[in-house]
């Protein structure tokens, strides 16, 4: 193998699993943005799972994420509901139709390339790639969206963890998803 820099290393994987995701989209029968917002909200928490998180998310346009999820409604792959607390949020959620879907469509392959990895060199590597994507992000004034866990603001707890931004309770489920809060 040629040895390539960080960046290449980087641009190949990234190559690799969007490849992934769009034959997985084309066996799905969908377009691959959506078959990306379906993927986005089996990861998303609470937090994150309105329509401008997603589009945030993404980087996509308000028109964009909008069209994608009346197709997505109108198809029974996702819901709507206002927000308990606050019913000008819109939350949305996975039906069990896509949520089967996407969990059989899932990334075994890049997972059992993972799991190959010795654990120290599986744990170095998580943690440099995430310095690295922090400071990118950092440097383009972007958003993180990280794991709940790896936030500033997680308080990890015996029964439940905390979110001491909102200092809300937070489930062990909740902990290991994406937040839009993330810092």
């Amino acid at each position: 193998m040629v040895k390539q820099d960080l960046p290449g290393l980087v641009a190949c994987l990234s190559r690799a699993l969007h490849s992934e995701q769009r034959q997985q989209a084309v066996a799905a029968g969908l377009p691959a943005v959506q078959w990306t917002i379906l993927q986005y909200l089996r990861r998303a928490n609470r937090y994150s799972n309105t329509p401008q998180a997603l589009g945030d998310y993404l980087g996509l346009t308000k028109g964009t994420v909008s069209q994608s999820l009346k197709r997505l409604e109108s198809n029974g792959w996702i819901t709507r509901a206002a927000d308990v607390r606050d019913g000008r949020i819109v939350r949305l959620e996975l039906t069990d139709k896509a949520r089967n879907l996407v969990e059989d469509g899932s990334d075994a392959e890049w997972a059992a390339a993972v799991a190959s990895l010795p654990a120290t060199e599986r744990n170095a590597a998580e943690a440099a790639l995430t310095r690295l994507l922090s400071g990118w992000q950092k440097s383009r004034q972007g958003r993180t969206f990280g794991v709940c866990r790896s936030c500033t603001n997680f308080q990890a707890g015996t029964q439940t963890h905390r979110c001491r931004l909102t200092n809300e309770p937070l489930s062990e489920d909740d902990s290991t998803r994406i937040c839009r809060e993330h810092a």
